[in-house]
């Protein structure tokens, strides 16, 4: 990266995680809370969800390692909202909603490629990389409309950090800047804009919430998982937050390496050890598989309250060779294995269980900060009656 960057927050991360790894303590939230059940399945509240939070807040939908170059584009659904990213030929990244002007087709089908310009495949209306319509097939028998009235929505979009972010409400006014909350200059020393797009590779979950409960939980870790890689973990966090995006760091001894080395020469890759969660569904962790990896989970709700669909996208911090290739595939094997048959598949049992055992609620604990906090700005987002009164509780915090 060209630009050097402030640490300062790393830094003090750092050492607030080495004081509670030398003092063998945890910050824990003042109480334990009771969240009503019917938060996992009931249709109502999640069709709020829905309307209120996802349809209102920016999402990430894209990294800028999946479309890098001029004529790129990632075409995929939203909270039911079809939506086509495009770069255009000036390197500019664009947002619509993947819907003809005519009859209302998608534009582009789902998934990624590069194109000069997208054409329906009803019938053959074209339109450039900017969304303008610029052909209409049979133009004289069709009729007079004015082109430039006629192209595809914009949305708005945000390239910051590597990562893409979407609006998917063509009327929105909400700020990203009060949206991310800083959040994004923290996430810039990943350096993700220079990164390599590996793969990516689809998991159906159950409810969104309980699904992402679970990567704001390393209190599961050493049960849940002990069999795959949980058996040494900490069953620990703590947590930090900008606005509801939140950082997830066990208070490990692996810390204290850090101990008799400068500060300015600690290593930026091990400072940002942790899940860096950004609400209200994507999960970033970090891995080592022979070659610098990320697995970005983006997690979005389901057609119904008890499905939702998480895409876990890898990338790697340089183009690996083709030994370096097979080992991260063998990692993305790996964590399709463990989010599907141990986190997902306990999630499904979760909810059939809460929906039918007549539990009027679950609880999360003194230790479980970070899920109390996620559940808090749910609740916040849906009482927020419309665009103002949502930026000012990002403002306020």
């Amino acid at each position: 990266m060209n630009k050097v960057l402030d640490r300062s927050e790393l830094s003090a991360m750092v050492r607030n995680g080495m004081a509670h790894a030398k003092a063998h303590t945890l910050a824990k939230v003042p109480d334990v809370v009771a969240l009503p059940a019917d938060r996992y399945f009931d249709p109502a509240i999640f069709a709020s969800e829905v309307e209120r939070i996802f349809k209102r807040v920016p999402l990430l939908l894209a990294v800028t390692a999946e479309m890098p170059k001029p004529g790129d584009f990632k075409a995929l659904e939203a909270a039911g909202v079809p939506v086509l990213l495009s770069r255009g030929q000036d390197g500019v990244v664009r947002a619509f909603v993947n819907s003809c002007s005519h009859r209302g087709t998608n534009v582009a089908a789902e998934g990624r490629g590069n194109a000069r310009r997208f054409m329906c495949p009803y019938h053959g209306w074209t339109f450039t990389q900017k969304g303008e319509l610029m052909g209409i097939a049979s133009a004289d028998d069709f009729g007079d409309i004015d082109k430039s009235c006629y192209g595809l929505t914009p949305l708005r979009v945000t390239e910051r950090a590597g990562l893409i972010w979407v609006i998917v409400n063509p009327d929105s006014t909400f700020s990203f800047d009060a949206f991310l909350s800083g959040y994004d200059k923290l996430l810039a020393h990943y350096g993700f804009a220079d990164w390599h797009f590996h793969s990516s590779q689809v998991i159906q979950g159950p409810n969104w919430k309980i699904a992402y409960d679970g990567y704001l939980d390393f209190y599961h870790l050493p049960v849940l998982h002990k069999n795959t890689f949980g058996e040494q973990m900490l069953n620990q966090a703590l947590y930090y937050a900008w606005g509801p995006h939140q950082r997830v760091q066990a208070p490990s001894p692996d810390l204290l390496n850090f101990e008799g080395i400068a500060e300015e020469d600690w290593s930026t890759e091990d400072m940002l050890n942790g899940v860096w969660t950004v609400f209200p569904h994507i999960s970033i962790a970090n891995f080592n598989s022979g070659v610098r990896t990320v697995m970005i989970s983006q997690l979005l709700p389901g057609a119904t309250v008890d499905t939702s669909v998480t895409t876990q996208i890898f990338l790697t911090a340089k183009v690996p060779d083709a030994a370096e290739a097979a080992l991260v595939d063998g990692q993305c094997a790996f964590l399709e294995h463990v989010v599907r048959d141990e986190d997902y598949a306990t999630g499904f049992r979760q909810q059939a269980a809460l929906k039918n055992g007549g539990r009027k609620h679950v609880l999360f604990g003194r230790n479980e900060g970070g899920a109390q906090r996620f559940h808090q700005w749910v609740d916040r987002l849906i009482a927020a009656a419309d665009d103002d009164a949502l930026e000012q509780l990002f403002v306020s915090g």
